[in-house]
């Protein structure tokens, strides 16, 4: 298709991103479902596959007329569900193994057969595969005295009927993605509601055929939802998040397919291929800044426990050197290599103790101030209790003791300190003779 000029025209844009909003909703919509079931493909797998149902609706009606290629592609989408099931039954082999067998063969098939009907009729493999949702607004239905395209009206239906079966089957799809054989034995039938899922998802692949094409409609189904799991763990939520995703994708993406080439010297490029490339923009977001799962946000939080935990490593040192009455003070080197830090953490620490009133400087090295003995004492007595407390109760030899404790003292608090104190008697000693500190309250 020839790029459109950049005018802004709001009867054909605005349109074109009702209509990208539509299909990507309601292909996001059903991938939570599968992007839960680890079945993420498999929508990739149905979207390639009902190519040959495409082709012989075509031969078998002689025309382009949108039910018989419509109902064709949908009974190849949900005969490439059972298929994939079987294969995988009879075969004994994984899911994946299971679709690459089945959707590429009917794919391979589903191409031939396109291309053998288009010597005889406009019938445009790019077509399927990239769509055409530039010219949707050109193909109108009148409902209620207005002009709406019958893309956005088909898709319009699809969205509805896939929320109508989320919301009706909601209980029975998340116990079922989670746990079929829970939900077995809840009376709930597993196998009903992933054919009754895969039925759909070959209906909303079929449906945004013609206006959006395979690859937004295979984007839509993994990359909204995938980017909705990584800011949360809670399916609901994930639902209206990928929801959100979905819609902010067709419509930054249909500015962004107008705006953007103009930036390089280009008038505009395809908008279901910048939708899709959007998503992915919004998936890296998501992965790299989520709270939940995102891939920084996790590094700063583990290197931040990381950098609390050498600070706790840091105020029992000086306690235990300075309860040997150890002389002169230890200076970063010697922390460095008894601590085994890089010099990066351990600078960064020893600033965090010193803002914090917990460790002075001196001519030689670093000593605690009374805050930092308050603290540096309860964790030298968190670790003895559980050494005592691994060799009394956990029958661990004396051997074995001291890295576990070292673990558990950072995540001992005050009143488990106690108990610990009241299940092994009280001792003033530890396994190793060792005086057990006494608790001291922390400001």
């Amino acid at each position: 298709m020839e790029a459109r000029e950049l005018d802004w025209v709001w009867e054909l844009d605005v349109w074109i991103i009702v209509t990208g909003m539509l299909c990507a909703m309601a292909a996001a919509l059903l991938g939570n479902f599968l992007v839960l079931r680890k079945l993420s493909l498999l929508g990739d797998a149905i979207s390639h596959a009902v190519l040959p149902g495409l082709a012989a609706a075509f031969f078998i009606s002689g025309s382009r007329n949108s039910l018989p290629m419509f109902l064709g592609a949908v009974l190849v989408g949900i005969l490439t569900a059972y298929l994939t099931e079987w294969v995988r039954g009879v075969g004994k082999v994984d899911e994946g193994a299971s679709m690459g067998v089945v959707f590429t063969s009917l794919f391979a098939l589903g191409l031939v057969m396109i291309v053998r009907a288009a010597d005889s009729v406009d019938l445009d493999p790019g077509c399927v595969l990239y769509g055409a949702i530039e010219m949707t607004p050109l193909d109108t239905l009148r409902l209620f005295s207005v002009e709406i395209p019958q893309a956005a009206v088909v898709l319009g239906i699809v969205l509805a009927i896939n929320a109508a079966f989320v919301l009706v089957f909601f209980k029975e799809l998340k116990i079922s993605s989670f746990d079929p054989a829970s939900a077995t034995s809840l009376g709930i039938n597993a196998t009903l509601m992933h054919y009754l899922l895969m039925t759909l998802v070959a209906v909303t692949a079929v449906a945004s055929f013609e206006s959006v094409g395979n690859i937004l409609v295979v984007a839509m189904f993994v990359v909204p939802p995938a980017a909705a799991y990584m800011l949360t763990d809670r399916l609901a939520l994930m639902i209206g998040l990928s929801l959100a995703v979905a819609s902010a994708s067709a419509a930054i993406g249909h500015v962004g397919a107008v705006v953007v080439p103009s930036w390089f010297g280009y008038r505009s490029t395809t908008t279901a291929g910048m939708m899709a490339a959007t998503a992915g923009g919004l998936f890296l977001l998501a992965a790299t800044l989520g709270p939940r799962h995102g891939v920084l946000v996790r590094f700063i939080r583990q290197r931040c426990l990381a950098w609390r935990i050498l600070a706790d490593d840091v105020l029992a040192l000086l306690y235990r050197m300075e309860e040997r009455a150890a002389t002169p003070s230890p200076g970063r080197g010697e922390l460095k290599a008894v601590l085994l830090c890089d010099p990066l953490s351990l600078a960064v620490v020893l600033r965090r103790l010193r803002w914090r009133q917990q460790i002075i400087a001196t001519n030689h090295g670093f000593a605690l101030t009374p805050q930092g003995q308050t603290r540096a004492q309860n964790l030298v007595r968190s670790h003895r209790l559980w050494e005592e407390y691994l060799i009394s109760h956990a029958g661990l030899e004396q051997d074995r003791i001291h890295d576990k404790a070292e673990r558990f003292e950072h995540f001992t608090d005050p009143g488990l300190r106690e108990r610990l104190d009241e299940e092994t008697d009280s001792p003033r000693i530890d396994p190793h003779g060792s005086p057990i500190p006494q608790e001291r309250q922390e400001p």
